[in-house]
Protein backbone atom coordinates (compact mmCIF):
# COMPACT_ATOMS: atom_id res chain seq x y z
CA UNK A 1 0.00 0.00 0.00
CA UNK A 2 0.98 3.67 -0.78
CA UNK A 3 0.44 6.17 1.82
CA UNK A 4 -0.06 9.34 2.20
CA UNK A 5 -1.40 12.13 4.62
CA UNK A 6 -4.19 14.70 3.88
CA UNK A 7 -6.17 17.16 6.05
CA UNK A 8 -9.57 18.78 5.08
CA UNK A 9 -13.02 16.86 4.37
CA UNK A 10 -12.39 13.05 4.53
CA UNK A 11 -15.38 12.63 1.78
CA UNK A 12 -13.16 15.34 -0.96
CA UNK A 13 -10.28 13.15 -0.39
CA UNK A 14 -9.60 10.60 -3.30
CA UNK A 15 -10.71 7.30 -2.53
CA UNK A 16 -13.05 4.49 -4.00
CA UNK A 17 -13.72 3.50 -0.43
CA UNK A 18 -14.31 6.11 2.99
CA UNK A 19 -13.89 4.55 5.49
CA UNK A 20 -15.04 6.05 9.40
CA UNK A 21 -14.34 4.25 12.66
CA UNK A 22 -16.75 5.83 15.06
CA UNK A 23 -16.87 5.02 18.68
CA UNK A 24 -20.21 4.50 20.27
CA UNK A 25 -23.15 7.33 20.36
CA UNK A 26 -20.96 8.83 17.77
CA UNK A 27 -23.83 8.08 15.35
CA UNK A 28 -26.08 10.83 17.31
CA UNK A 29 -24.25 12.99 19.31
CA UNK A 30 -20.48 14.36 18.59
CA UNK A 31 -20.38 13.19 15.02
CA UNK A 32 -16.71 13.62 14.09
CA UNK A 33 -16.53 16.28 10.87
CA UNK A 34 -16.03 13.12 8.55
CA UNK A 35 -19.36 11.50 9.45
CA UNK A 36 -21.50 14.92 9.06
CA UNK A 37 -20.05 16.22 5.81
CA UNK A 38 -20.63 12.09 4.34
CA UNK A 39 -24.15 12.22 5.91
CA UNK A 40 -24.55 15.81 4.57
CA UNK A 41 -23.80 14.91 0.83
CA UNK A 42 -25.94 11.65 1.36
CA UNK A 43 -28.81 13.74 2.50
CA UNK A 44 -29.19 11.81 5.92
CA UNK A 45 -29.79 8.61 4.36
CA UNK A 46 -25.78 7.46 6.16
CA UNK A 47 -27.29 7.60 9.93
CA UNK A 48 -30.99 6.35 8.89
CA UNK A 49 -29.24 3.31 7.20
CA UNK A 50 -27.11 3.04 10.31
CA UNK A 51 -30.03 3.35 12.60
CA UNK A 52 -32.30 0.84 10.69
CA UNK A 53 -29.34 -1.64 10.22
CA UNK A 54 -28.49 -1.23 14.13
CA UNK A 55 -25.14 0.01 13.59
CA UNK A 56 -24.63 2.11 17.07
CA UNK A 57 -20.47 2.03 16.79
CA UNK A 58 -19.90 -1.34 18.87
CA UNK A 59 -16.37 -3.24 18.13
CA UNK A 60 -17.14 -5.87 15.40
CA UNK A 61 -20.05 -3.67 14.31
CA UNK A 62 -19.45 -2.51 10.47
CA UNK A 63 -21.87 -0.98 7.78
CA UNK A 64 -21.32 -0.22 4.29
CA UNK A 65 -23.25 1.80 1.83
CA UNK A 66 -23.19 3.18 -1.59
CA UNK A 67 -22.88 6.81 -2.09
CA UNK A 68 -24.76 6.90 -5.51
CA UNK A 69 -22.13 9.33 -6.90
CA UNK A 70 -22.86 12.04 -3.81
CA UNK A 71 -19.43 11.44 -2.70
CA UNK A 72 -16.09 11.10 -3.99
CA UNK A 73 -15.69 7.51 -2.97
CA UNK A 74 -18.67 4.50 -3.99
CA UNK A 75 -18.91 3.10 -0.90
CA UNK A 76 -18.37 4.61 2.62
CA UNK A 77 -17.94 2.47 5.39
CA UNK A 78 -18.39 2.78 9.02
CA UNK A 79 -16.42 0.53 11.63
CA UNK A 80 -17.22 0.71 15.21
CA UNK A 81 -14.60 1.10 17.47
CA UNK A 82 -16.61 0.34 21.15
CA UNK A 83 -16.41 2.80 23.91
CA UNK A 84 -13.83 5.97 23.92
CA UNK A 85 -13.07 5.06 27.65
CA UNK A 86 -12.22 1.56 27.07
CA UNK A 87 -10.62 2.26 23.83
CA UNK A 88 -6.90 0.74 23.16
CA UNK A 89 -5.42 0.72 19.46
CA UNK A 90 -5.22 -2.87 18.87
CA UNK A 91 -9.64 -2.02 18.49
CA UNK A 92 -8.83 0.21 16.08
CA UNK A 93 -6.20 -1.86 14.37
CA UNK A 94 -8.79 -5.03 14.01
CA UNK A 95 -11.06 -2.49 12.61
CA UNK A 96 -8.82 -1.01 9.73
CA UNK A 97 -8.04 -5.09 9.38
CA UNK A 98 -11.72 -6.05 8.13
CA UNK A 99 -11.51 -2.94 6.15
CA UNK A 100 -8.80 -3.75 4.38
CA UNK A 101 -10.03 -7.23 3.76
CA UNK A 102 -13.87 -5.34 2.53
CA UNK A 103 -11.19 -2.75 -0.05
CA UNK A 104 -9.53 -6.52 -1.70
CA UNK A 105 -13.69 -8.19 -2.09
CA UNK A 106 -14.39 -4.52 -3.84
CA UNK A 107 -11.24 -4.70 -5.64
CA UNK A 108 -10.48 -0.85 -4.94
CA UNK A 109 -7.21 0.76 -6.25
CA UNK A 110 -7.99 3.60 -3.67
CA UNK A 111 -8.92 4.50 -0.45
CA UNK A 112 -9.65 7.29 2.24
CA UNK A 113 -9.59 6.73 6.00
CA UNK A 114 -11.00 9.29 8.18
CA UNK A 115 -8.63 8.98 11.21
CA UNK A 116 -10.28 8.94 14.56
CA UNK A 117 -9.33 11.46 17.20
CA UNK A 118 -7.25 9.90 20.07
CA UNK A 119 -5.25 10.99 22.54
CA UNK A 120 -2.41 10.24 20.83
CA UNK A 121 -2.46 10.51 16.56
CA UNK A 122 1.05 8.86 16.52
CA UNK A 123 -0.78 5.52 17.91
CA UNK A 124 -3.42 5.74 15.75
CA UNK A 125 -1.83 6.29 12.58
CA UNK A 126 0.48 3.47 13.56
CA UNK A 127 -2.55 1.08 14.26
CA UNK A 128 -4.52 1.90 10.96
CA UNK A 129 -1.72 1.40 8.86
CA UNK A 130 -0.79 -2.25 10.94
CA UNK A 131 -4.63 -3.24 10.77
CA UNK A 132 -4.31 -1.99 6.92
CA UNK A 133 -1.07 -3.82 5.61
CA UNK A 134 -1.88 -6.67 8.00
CA UNK A 135 -5.19 -7.52 6.95
CA UNK A 136 -4.13 -7.11 3.34
CA UNK A 137 -2.10 -9.89 3.96
CA UNK A 138 -3.15 -13.18 1.69
CA UNK A 139 -0.83 -16.41 1.36
CA UNK A 140 -2.30 -17.69 -2.28
CA UNK A 141 1.10 -18.41 -3.73
CA UNK A 142 -0.04 -21.91 -4.78
CA UNK A 143 -3.22 -20.79 -6.66
CA UNK A 144 -3.00 -20.65 -10.06
CA UNK A 145 -5.90 -18.25 -10.14
CA UNK A 146 -4.39 -15.94 -7.45
CA UNK A 147 -0.86 -15.59 -8.97
CA UNK A 148 -2.41 -14.52 -12.61
CA UNK A 149 -4.64 -11.65 -10.46
CA UNK A 150 -1.92 -10.87 -8.14
CA UNK A 151 0.88 -10.24 -10.98
CA UNK A 152 -1.98 -7.66 -12.52
CA UNK A 153 -2.65 -5.95 -9.01
CA UNK A 154 -0.92 -2.41 -8.28
CA UNK A 155 -0.41 -1.22 -4.58
CA UNK A 156 -3.54 0.30 -3.48
CA UNK A 157 -3.26 4.04 -2.67
CA UNK A 158 -4.57 5.17 1.04
CA UNK A 159 -5.01 8.87 1.97
CA UNK A 160 -4.81 9.35 5.80
CA UNK A 161 -7.45 12.13 6.46
CA UNK A 162 -5.71 13.65 9.96
CA UNK A 163 -8.65 14.58 12.60
CA UNK A 164 -9.81 17.65 12.45
CA UNK A 165 -7.11 20.42 14.29
CA UNK A 166 -4.21 17.70 13.68
CA UNK A 167 -1.16 18.50 11.63
CA UNK A 168 0.91 16.38 10.17
CA UNK A 169 4.29 16.02 11.94
CA UNK A 170 6.97 14.47 12.76
CA UNK A 171 5.74 11.53 15.49
CA UNK A 172 3.01 10.86 12.52
CA UNK A 173 5.38 10.10 10.12
CA UNK A 174 7.58 8.43 12.40
CA UNK A 175 4.61 6.42 12.85
CA UNK A 176 3.68 5.61 9.85
CA UNK A 177 7.29 4.30 9.04
CA UNK A 178 7.33 2.18 11.95
CA UNK A 179 3.93 0.54 11.48
CA UNK A 180 5.33 -0.05 7.82
CA UNK A 181 8.18 -2.01 9.00
CA UNK A 182 6.79 -3.85 11.59
CA UNK A 183 3.65 -4.75 8.98
CA UNK A 184 6.52 -6.38 6.35
CA UNK A 185 8.31 -7.66 8.91
CA UNK A 186 4.98 -9.70 10.36
CA UNK A 187 4.04 -10.88 7.22
CA UNK A 188 7.45 -12.08 6.34
CA UNK A 189 7.23 -14.45 9.57
CA UNK A 190 3.62 -15.06 8.20
CA UNK A 191 5.09 -16.60 4.68
CA UNK A 192 7.47 -18.76 6.30
CA UNK A 193 4.92 -20.15 8.48
CA UNK A 194 2.24 -20.68 5.78
CA UNK A 195 4.96 -22.08 3.77
CA UNK A 196 4.62 -26.26 3.06
CA UNK A 197 6.97 -28.16 5.01
CA UNK A 198 8.15 -29.46 1.68
CA UNK A 199 9.09 -26.00 1.04
CA UNK A 200 10.72 -24.67 4.44
CA UNK A 201 12.86 -27.72 5.83
CA UNK A 202 15.85 -26.52 8.33
CA UNK A 203 18.07 -25.46 5.45
CA UNK A 204 15.78 -23.16 3.63
CA UNK A 205 14.97 -21.62 7.12
CA UNK A 206 18.55 -20.61 7.46
CA UNK A 207 18.77 -19.45 3.67
CA UNK A 208 15.88 -17.37 4.16
CA UNK A 209 17.57 -16.41 7.66
CA UNK A 210 20.55 -15.48 5.57
CA UNK A 211 19.10 -13.50 3.20
CA UNK A 212 16.92 -11.19 5.68
CA UNK A 213 19.73 -10.63 7.75
CA UNK A 214 22.02 -9.53 4.64
CA UNK A 215 19.68 -7.47 3.08
CA UNK A 216 19.41 -5.66 6.52
CA UNK A 217 23.01 -5.13 7.96
CA UNK A 218 22.99 -7.81 9.74
CA UNK A 219 25.72 -10.37 11.02
CA UNK A 220 24.47 -14.00 10.46
CA UNK A 221 26.50 -17.65 10.87
CA UNK A 222 25.26 -20.57 10.36
CA UNK A 223 26.03 -24.30 11.38
CA UNK A 224 25.30 -27.72 10.31
CA UNK A 225 25.28 -31.28 12.31
CA UNK A 226 29.02 -30.67 12.88
CA UNK A 227 28.97 -27.43 14.74
CA UNK A 228 26.31 -28.71 16.86
CA UNK A 229 28.51 -31.90 17.71
CA UNK A 230 31.18 -29.53 18.99
CA UNK A 231 29.14 -27.40 21.03
CA UNK A 232 27.91 -30.81 22.78
CA UNK A 233 23.62 -29.93 22.52
CA UNK A 234 23.06 -33.78 22.63
CA UNK A 235 19.24 -33.13 23.14
CA UNK A 236 19.21 -30.69 20.29
CA UNK A 237 21.36 -33.78 18.07
CA UNK A 238 18.50 -36.37 19.49
CA UNK A 239 15.60 -34.56 18.14
CA UNK A 240 17.01 -34.25 14.58
CA UNK A 241 18.52 -37.51 14.50
CA UNK A 242 14.87 -39.25 12.95
CA UNK A 243 15.24 -36.84 9.96
CA UNK A 244 17.20 -36.75 6.46
CA UNK A 245 17.20 -33.13 6.44
CA UNK A 246 20.31 -32.19 8.61
CA UNK A 247 19.93 -29.45 11.27
CA UNK A 248 20.69 -25.77 11.14
CA UNK A 249 22.42 -24.01 13.89
CA UNK A 250 21.90 -20.00 13.65
CA UNK A 251 22.91 -16.86 15.17
CA UNK A 252 21.84 -13.52 13.80
CA UNK A 253 23.87 -10.34 15.51
CA UNK A 254 22.71 -6.44 15.71
CA UNK A 255 25.86 -4.91 16.86
CA UNK A 256 25.89 -1.09 17.31
CA UNK A 257 28.17 0.90 15.87
CA UNK A 258 29.23 3.08 18.88
CA UNK A 259 31.75 1.34 20.17
CA UNK A 260 30.88 1.89 23.93
CA UNK A 261 27.28 0.87 23.34
CA UNK A 262 28.48 -2.36 21.42
CA UNK A 263 30.54 -3.45 24.73
CA UNK A 264 27.03 -3.66 26.47
CA UNK A 265 25.17 -6.95 27.42
CA UNK A 266 23.20 -7.79 24.76
CA UNK A 267 19.26 -8.68 24.99
CA UNK A 268 18.72 -12.70 23.64
CA UNK A 269 15.93 -13.45 21.41
CA UNK A 270 15.65 -17.38 21.18
CA UNK A 271 12.95 -18.77 18.66
CA UNK A 272 11.61 -22.48 18.20
CA UNK A 273 12.30 -23.45 15.03
CA UNK A 274 10.44 -27.25 14.38
CA UNK A 275 9.81 -27.10 10.62
CA UNK A 276 7.77 -30.02 11.00
CA UNK A 277 6.62 -31.90 13.85
CA UNK A 278 5.48 -35.23 13.14
CA UNK A 279 5.67 -35.93 17.21
CA UNK A 280 8.78 -38.78 16.33
CA UNK A 281 8.45 -42.33 17.33
CA UNK A 282 5.48 -41.12 19.90
CA UNK A 283 3.58 -40.10 16.61
CA UNK A 284 0.92 -37.96 16.34
CA UNK A 285 -2.66 -38.86 15.21
CA UNK A 286 -3.29 -37.29 11.84
CA UNK A 287 -5.29 -34.61 12.57
CA UNK A 288 -3.21 -32.98 14.90
CA UNK A 289 -0.69 -33.47 12.66
CA UNK A 290 -1.65 -31.32 9.49
CA UNK A 291 -0.85 -28.27 10.81
CA UNK A 292 2.66 -29.01 12.29
CA UNK A 293 4.52 -27.33 9.73
CA UNK A 294 3.58 -24.14 11.91
CA UNK A 295 5.64 -25.43 14.68
CA UNK A 296 8.77 -23.05 13.71
CA UNK A 297 6.34 -20.08 13.89
CA UNK A 298 8.99 -18.21 17.20
CA UNK A 299 11.99 -18.71 14.84
CA UNK A 300 9.72 -17.00 12.04
CA UNK A 301 8.77 -14.22 14.69
CA UNK A 302 11.99 -13.99 16.07
CA UNK A 303 13.75 -13.06 12.55
CA UNK A 304 11.29 -10.96 11.53
CA UNK A 305 11.67 -9.19 14.65
CA UNK A 306 15.55 -8.68 13.70
CA UNK A 307 14.41 -7.35 10.48
CA UNK A 308 13.14 -4.02 12.43
CA UNK A 309 15.68 -3.77 15.17
CA UNK A 310 18.16 -3.70 12.38
CA UNK A 311 16.20 -0.48 11.65
CA UNK A 312 15.48 0.94 15.06
CA UNK A 313 19.32 1.08 15.57
CA UNK A 314 19.03 0.29 19.81
CA UNK A 315 21.88 1.25 21.75
CA UNK A 316 22.84 -2.28 22.60
CA UNK A 317 23.06 -5.63 20.60
CA UNK A 318 20.85 -7.96 19.90
CA UNK A 319 21.12 -11.80 19.09
CA UNK A 320 18.76 -14.00 18.05
CA UNK A 321 19.74 -17.60 18.19
CA UNK A 322 17.71 -20.47 16.71
CA UNK A 323 18.18 -24.27 16.39
CA UNK A 324 16.20 -25.98 13.26
CA UNK A 325 15.11 -29.48 12.57
CA UNK A 326 12.46 -31.74 11.99
CA UNK A 327 11.16 -34.22 14.42
CA UNK A 328 10.30 -37.28 12.72
CA UNK A 329 10.49 -41.24 12.96
CA UNK A 330 12.88 -43.25 11.62
CA UNK A 331 15.11 -46.68 12.85
CA UNK A 332 17.66 -43.87 13.95
CA UNK A 333 15.39 -42.10 15.61
CA UNK A 334 15.45 -41.00 19.50
CA UNK A 335 13.31 -43.49 21.36
CA UNK A 336 10.73 -42.93 24.53
CA UNK A 337 13.71 -44.10 27.37
CA UNK A 338 16.93 -42.95 25.87
CA UNK A 339 18.75 -40.85 28.02
CA UNK A 340 19.95 -37.56 26.48
CA UNK A 341 22.76 -35.46 27.65
CA UNK A 342 22.39 -31.44 27.15
CA UNK A 343 24.94 -28.59 26.47
CA UNK A 344 24.55 -27.52 30.31
CA UNK A 345 25.18 -31.35 31.28
CA UNK A 346 22.06 -32.03 32.68
CA UNK A 347 20.81 -35.48 31.40
CA UNK A 348 17.12 -35.93 30.36
CA UNK A 349 14.99 -39.28 30.13
CA UNK A 350 12.82 -39.10 27.55
CA UNK A 351 9.27 -39.98 28.04
CA UNK A 352 7.53 -38.68 24.67
CA UNK A 353 9.38 -37.70 21.49
CA UNK A 354 6.76 -35.76 20.85
CA UNK A 355 7.98 -33.00 23.66
CA UNK A 356 10.77 -32.30 21.39
CA UNK A 357 10.88 -28.69 21.59
CA UNK A 358 12.00 -28.36 24.63
CA UNK A 359 14.86 -30.65 24.73
CA UNK A 360 16.35 -28.20 21.64
CA UNK A 361 14.68 -25.06 23.14
CA UNK A 362 17.23 -26.43 26.00
CA UNK A 363 20.60 -26.49 24.27
CA UNK A 364 19.82 -23.02 22.50
CA UNK A 365 19.21 -21.56 25.65
CA UNK A 366 22.18 -22.59 27.21
CA UNK A 367 23.89 -21.24 24.65
CA UNK A 368 22.20 -17.75 24.55
CA UNK A 369 22.80 -17.50 28.02
CA UNK A 370 26.95 -17.80 27.21
CA UNK A 371 26.50 -14.80 25.45
CA UNK A 372 25.74 -13.11 28.60
CA UNK A 373 22.58 -11.50 27.87
CA UNK A 374 20.99 -8.98 30.47
CA UNK A 375 17.43 -10.76 29.54
CA UNK A 376 16.60 -13.79 27.11
CA UNK A 377 13.03 -14.26 25.68
CA UNK A 378 11.90 -17.65 24.08
CA UNK A 379 9.27 -17.82 21.24
CA UNK A 380 7.68 -21.29 21.10
CA UNK A 381 4.67 -23.25 19.85
CA UNK A 382 5.58 -25.50 23.06
CA UNK A 383 2.39 -26.92 24.51
CA UNK A 384 -1.06 -27.60 23.33
CA UNK A 385 -1.71 -27.47 27.43
CA UNK A 386 -1.56 -23.61 26.80
CA UNK A 387 -3.92 -23.58 24.38
CA UNK A 388 -6.78 -25.70 26.60
CA UNK A 389 -5.83 -22.77 29.75
CA UNK A 390 -5.55 -19.88 27.65
CA UNK A 391 -7.54 -20.50 23.85
CA UNK A 392 -6.22 -19.80 20.47
CA UNK A 393 -6.06 -15.68 20.80
CA UNK A 394 -3.77 -15.27 24.04
CA UNK A 395 0.44 -15.94 24.49
CA UNK A 396 1.09 -17.79 27.73
CA UNK A 397 4.06 -15.80 29.60
CA UNK A 398 6.02 -17.41 32.11
CA UNK A 399 9.23 -16.23 34.16
CA UNK A 400 10.09 -16.01 37.39
CA UNK A 401 11.47 -12.75 37.17
CA UNK A 402 8.88 -9.66 37.52
CA UNK A 403 10.54 -7.39 36.18
CA UNK A 404 11.49 -8.77 33.15
CA UNK A 405 7.79 -10.48 32.89
CA UNK A 406 6.33 -6.83 33.35
CA UNK A 407 8.79 -5.64 30.68
CA UNK A 408 7.15 -8.32 28.01
CA UNK A 409 3.47 -7.59 28.99
CA UNK A 410 3.91 -3.96 28.76
CA UNK A 411 5.79 -4.18 25.47
CA UNK A 412 2.60 -6.89 24.53
CA UNK A 413 0.28 -4.42 25.83
CA UNK A 414 1.22 -1.40 23.35
CA UNK A 415 1.74 -3.76 20.71
CA UNK A 416 -1.78 -5.21 20.89
CA UNK A 417 -0.93 -8.90 22.02
CA UNK A 418 -2.70 -10.51 24.20
CA UNK A 419 -0.57 -12.09 26.93
CA UNK A 420 -1.52 -13.58 29.81
CA UNK A 421 1.15 -14.71 32.86
CA UNK A 422 1.42 -17.94 33.98
CA UNK A 423 3.16 -19.39 37.21
CA UNK A 424 6.50 -21.27 37.19
CA UNK A 425 5.87 -23.21 40.68
CA UNK A 426 8.57 -25.52 41.67
CA UNK A 427 4.97 -27.35 43.02
CA UNK A 428 4.89 -28.92 39.32
CA UNK A 429 9.03 -29.80 39.07
CA UNK A 430 7.66 -33.34 40.87
CA UNK A 431 6.64 -33.99 37.30
CA UNK A 432 9.64 -33.91 35.92
CA UNK A 433 11.61 -35.79 38.47
CA UNK A 434 13.07 -39.08 37.11
CA UNK A 435 14.71 -42.24 38.26
CA UNK A 436 17.29 -42.94 36.21
CA UNK A 437 18.31 -39.15 35.03
CA UNK A 438 18.28 -35.48 36.15
CA UNK A 439 15.14 -34.89 34.49
CA UNK A 440 12.38 -36.32 31.94
CA UNK A 441 11.36 -34.07 29.24
CA UNK A 442 7.64 -34.79 29.71
CA UNK A 443 5.44 -35.18 33.18
CA UNK A 444 1.64 -35.55 33.59
CA UNK A 445 -0.71 -34.15 31.74
CA UNK A 446 -1.93 -31.64 34.10
CA UNK A 447 -0.31 -28.05 34.21
CA UNK A 448 1.35 -29.54 30.88
CA UNK A 449 2.50 -25.95 30.14
CA UNK A 450 3.89 -25.27 33.59
CA UNK A 451 5.92 -28.16 33.36
CA UNK A 452 7.47 -26.70 29.50
CA UNK A 453 8.18 -23.86 31.12
CA UNK A 454 9.92 -25.41 34.59
CA UNK A 455 12.06 -27.62 32.02
CA UNK A 456 13.38 -24.58 30.26
CA UNK A 457 14.07 -22.88 33.47
CA UNK A 458 16.87 -25.43 34.20
CA UNK A 459 18.78 -23.98 31.80
CA UNK A 460 19.02 -20.15 31.97
CA UNK A 461 20.30 -20.02 35.46
CA UNK A 462 19.82 -16.47 36.75
CA UNK A 463 19.43 -14.56 33.38
CA UNK A 464 16.56 -12.66 33.68
CA UNK A 465 13.90 -15.17 31.19
CA UNK A 466 10.55 -14.75 29.62
CA UNK A 467 9.19 -17.82 28.16
CA UNK A 468 6.05 -17.32 25.57
CA UNK A 469 4.01 -19.87 24.76
CA UNK A 470 2.66 -18.60 21.45
CA UNK A 471 1.12 -22.35 20.24
CA UNK A 472 -2.15 -21.20 20.39
CA UNK A 473 -1.92 -17.28 18.59
CA UNK A 474 0.68 -18.52 16.48
CA UNK A 475 -2.00 -20.05 13.41
CA UNK A 476 -5.44 -18.81 13.53
CA UNK A 477 -8.51 -21.20 13.27
CA UNK A 478 -10.76 -17.99 11.13
CA UNK A 479 -10.51 -14.92 9.89
CA UNK A 480 -10.49 -12.48 12.32
CA UNK A 481 -9.75 -8.36 12.71
CA UNK A 482 -6.46 -8.26 10.67
CA UNK A 483 -5.28 -12.02 11.06
CA UNK A 484 -6.49 -14.36 7.83
CA UNK A 485 -7.24 -18.05 8.78
CA UNK A 486 -3.45 -19.86 9.07
CA UNK A 487 -0.48 -17.89 10.42
CA UNK A 488 -0.59 -14.40 12.56
CA UNK A 489 3.27 -13.48 12.88
CA UNK A 490 2.09 -13.15 16.69
CA UNK A 491 5.37 -12.10 18.56
CA UNK A 492 6.85 -9.73 15.96
CA UNK A 493 5.17 -6.74 17.34
CA UNK A 494 5.76 -7.40 21.33
CA UNK A 495 9.83 -8.04 19.93
CA UNK A 496 10.20 -5.05 19.06
CA UNK A 497 8.42 -2.89 21.13
CA UNK A 498 10.24 -4.83 24.15
CA UNK A 499 13.48 -3.57 22.34
CA UNK A 500 11.93 -0.25 21.78
CA UNK A 501 11.18 -0.34 25.32
CA UNK A 502 14.30 -0.78 26.13
CA UNK A 503 15.82 1.91 24.20
CA UNK A 504 14.11 4.30 25.52
CA UNK A 505 14.66 3.51 28.78
CA UNK A 506 18.54 3.12 27.91
CA UNK A 507 17.69 0.10 30.18
CA UNK A 508 20.55 -2.05 28.63
CA UNK A 509 22.65 -3.10 31.10
CA UNK A 510 21.19 -6.33 33.46
CA UNK A 511 17.84 -5.73 34.95
CA UNK A 512 20.12 -7.40 37.88
CA UNK A 513 23.28 -8.32 37.91
CA UNK A 514 22.90 -11.81 36.84
CA UNK A 515 25.52 -14.57 37.43
CA UNK A 516 23.72 -14.94 33.57
CA UNK A 517 25.23 -18.55 33.13
CA UNK A 518 24.21 -21.28 34.19
CA UNK A 519 26.79 -23.91 35.43
CA UNK A 520 28.01 -26.22 32.70
CA UNK A 521 28.90 -29.91 34.51
CA UNK A 522 32.43 -30.84 34.11
CA UNK A 523 33.66 -31.61 30.47
CA UNK A 524 34.40 -34.85 31.23
CA UNK A 525 31.14 -36.14 32.49
CA UNK A 526 29.63 -34.84 28.65
CA UNK A 527 29.49 -38.04 27.18
CA UNK A 528 26.01 -38.96 25.68
CA UNK A 529 24.20 -41.65 27.35
CA UNK A 530 22.67 -43.16 24.17
CA UNK A 531 25.78 -44.27 22.92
Amino acid sequence: MNFTFVTGDATLANGELLVIPLFEGELSEGAPVSLASADRALEGRLRGAATQEGFKGKADQSLMMHTLGRTTAGRVLLLGLGNRARFQAETLRLALGRAAKAAHRLKVASLAVALPATQSPADAVRAVVEGLELGAYRFDKYKSSAREEKGAQKPVKVALVLPEGTEKSREVEDALALARTVSEATNWARDLVNEPPNAVTPAVLAEAARKSAREHGLKITIGGKREIEKLDMGMFLGVAAGSTEEPRLIHVVYTPKNARDAKRPPLALVGKAITFDSGGLSLKPTEGMVEMKTDMAGSAAVLGAMQVIAALKPPFPVHAFIGACENMPAGNAYKPGDILTSRLGKTVEITNTDAEGRLVLGDILTWACEHQPSAVIDLATLTGACIVALGNYIVGAFGDHDGAVNEVLQAARTAGEDMWRMPVSDLQKDALRSEVADMKNSGERWGGSINAALFLKEFVGDTPWVHLDIAGPSNSPKERGYNAKGATGVGVRTLVEWVRLRAQNQAAEPIEPPSARPARAPRGSRKSARG
